[in-house]
Formats: structure tokens, sequence, C-alpha cells
């Protein structure tokens, strides 16, 4: 195929060969609207930097020391020495029952004093799962020293007897 233009054959770019692109009447370019919204994307990152490091520099740093949370409070220590906190119960001194003490409870630690006597009457690990029971075996010793008696019963003197009587009762 020869071209009647004097000029040469136009050089041909690979598009060339699918014609014009249909076009939607009303629909912008697509280019031009991705841009658009990239521009407004990246304006408004750069918008949210800015606030960012504004605040920043009218933000307070934190303080040397941190302020106490522990949660604190005063209870008598119950005839069942056990203190219950978040469905968990913690035992307490069993020897310092119906006296008054001060319980703090950390993130991390469940501890009682008493008031009268300043006397440590428990430190336990806190623990976040539910519905435990933990006891400290000092605790629990002292316990079973106090309730001994009353799951014993008083001491009954029981008389032992060689089996020889029993076989002298019964005639073979």
């Amino acid at each position: 195929m020869e071209s009647n233009d004097p000029a040469g054959p136009e050089p041909r770019s690979t598009n060339d060969s699918l014609g014009p692109e249909p076009r939607t009447p009303g629909a912008p370019e697509f280019g031009d609207d991705a841009l658009r919204r990239l521009e407004q994307r990246l304006d408004r990152a750069s918008d949210a930097a800015e606030r960012l490091i504004a605040e920043r520099e009218s933000m307070r740093s934190l303080p040397e020391q941190m302020p106490d949370t522990d949660r604190r409070f005063v209870m008598r220590v119950p005839p069942q020495p056990y203190l219950r906190w978040d469905t968990n119960d913690y035992s307490l001194d069993p020897r310092l029952v119906g006296r008054r003490v001060e319980v703090r409870i950390s993130q991390r630690q469940i501890s009682a004093v008493a008031l009268d006597s300043g006397e440590i009457v428990a430190s336990h690990r806190r623990s976040f799962a539910k519905s435990l029971t933990f006891t400290d075996p000092v605790h629990q010793v002292l316990l079973d020293q106090l309730r001994g008696d009353r799951r014993r019963g008083p001491a009954v003197e029981v008389e032992l007897r060689p089996l020889d009587r029993y076989d002298a009762l019964i005639p073979a």
C-alpha cells in the first residue's frame, strides 16, 4: 500500500490501529478524575500530618512518677478468710478473723495489711482468670490447725481388744 502523500507515510502509533476511544457523554476523563482524587487524598494526608505535629508540640511530657492507680479499701477479715476480687478468691491470714485490714489491689498484686498492727495479712499475685481460688500454703496450715478441733470432733478413747476375746464369744 503506497501513500499518495508527497511527504511520505505518517508515522503510526500502536493505538492508531484501534481508532479513537469511545467516550460517554458527560463523563470526565478517567485520568483527570483519578489525578484530582489523588491530589485531594494527598492534601488530606499532609493536613493530618501537620495537625499531628502541632498537637505533639502542644502536649506536655508524661510525669516522672506516674499517679497511683491501685484500688484501696478497708474490710474485716470474714470467718472464711478469703477476699473475693473479680470472681477470684484470695486467702487471708485466718488468725486475723474479725480484724480490719486495708486491701490494696494493683494490676499485678493483691495485698492486705492489718490496720491495728501493720502486719502483712496477704500477698498474692493477681490473676485475671475467672473463678479461681488462691490459698497461701502458710494460710492453709493455719486454717487446718484452727479448724482441726471442729473437723475431728472431741477426742474419744476407744478400747482395743485382742481378737481371742471375740473367738471365745462365738462358738465355732
